[in-house]
């Protein structure tokens, strides 16, 4: 396991485990059909505080220099312990060791706690998606508001390669 703080370690899942971690996935996604389109895409780590498995993140790749934080599921009862916080800065930290420019994120503009929490985490808002979750089997209906666009966040992780 690689210790990212006091808190939170990052353990990765080779590709013939990540169904098995599917349950964290669905707490930040909740189409099964959609993350079977990208789970076995890019890094994939189980995040562990102590001994307890505490969620997953998936990170996919656009570039060479552009990572996407694709998925990032903590379990309820662990959330606002700044584990999330913990597991991004991590990510960053790793990610800029091999030269990757910037990480980039999206969540629904029905997501109010993720747009506040991306924000808090360095995030900018880079771009909007229009009617990016009506392509999703069900509708996602989170605050009383549908979802309906991804909000895109960006985070410079690394001064560019000229």
């Amino acid at each position: 396991m690689k210790q990212v703080n006091k808190q939170v370690q990052l353990t990765f899942i080779q590709g013939d485990h990540r169904r098995n971690f599917m349950n964290y996935l669905l707490l930040a996604d909740e189409s099964e059909i959609v993350v079977s389109e990208y789970i076995n895409e890019g890094d994939m780590f189980a995040i562990y505080t102590g001994e307890v498995l505490v969620g997953v993140a998936i990170f996919t790749f656009h570039s060479d220099q552009i990572v996407e934080l694709k998925n990032i599921a903590i379990d309820h009862i662990y959330r606002g312990q700044g584990l999330g916080k913990s597991v991004i800065e991590e990510a960053c930290s790793l990610y800029r060791d091999q030269g990757v420019y910037k990480m980039i994120v999206g969540t629904a503009n029905s997501s109010i706690a993720n747009l506040a929490f991306y924000q808090k985490a360095g995030f900018r808002i880079a771009e909007i998606k229009k009617d990016f979750f009506l392509k999703y089997p069900e509708p996602i209906w989170e605050n009383d508001i549908r979802a309906i666009d991804m909000v895109m966040f960006e985070r410079i992780i690394h001064t560019r390669k000229v």
